[in-house]
């Protein structure tokens, strides 16, 4: 009569983290870049336009401006989760890079070339650029590198 033992094990290479933390932590890592980036090259979006999305500016606020840059970081990055978990296209480093590049750009298009001039506009901040706001760099490279950014940590975390 033999006995038999079994045991079974399970093994995982990702952190655990649910698919929207991945996203947020990707998104928070890839805004503090864009940040920077706009804080050097840009400083009169972080400091009056994103805090004038929500009547925090003028004046000028930097603090501000970064605490709702951050928030938007977080928030974009939960819907890159939802587009990547729902595609599949967020498994594997070189595809989440390259999507989440995409992403970023097209972020770029949507969201500061239309959306912001026209909510500006509507909240009469008058710190709005002119729409469509395509104006070469501008802020493309910033989200560009958060997609990047972005990308690659939520396969990294993933």
């Amino acid at each position: 009569m033999s006995q038999e033992t079994r045991s079974e094990t399970a093994t995982t290479t990702g952190t655990g983290l649910a698919d929207w933390q991945a996203g947020v932590i990707g998104g928070l890592v890839g805004g503090a870049v864009m940040g920077a980036m706009m804080t050097m090259m840009l400083r009169p979006a972080i400091v009056g336009a994103i805090p004038a999305l929500y009547g925090l500016a003028p004046p000028p606020n930097g603090l501000a401006g970064w605490v709702v840059h951050m928030i938007h970081s977080a928030i974009l990055g939960v819907v890159f989760a939802a587009i990547a978990t729902g595609t599949g296209v967020g498994r594997g480093l070189g595809r989440s890079a390259v999507v989440g590049l995409v992403y970023g750009v097209v972020l770029w298009v949507l969201l500061a070339a239309l959306v912001m001039p026209l909510w500006l506009d509507a909240v009469g901040a008058g710190l709005g650029p002119d729409f469509p706001n395509f104006a070469l760099p501008g802020s493309l490279p910033g989200h560009a590198v958060y997609g990047l950014l972005l990308g690659v940590v939520y396969s990294f975390l993933r």
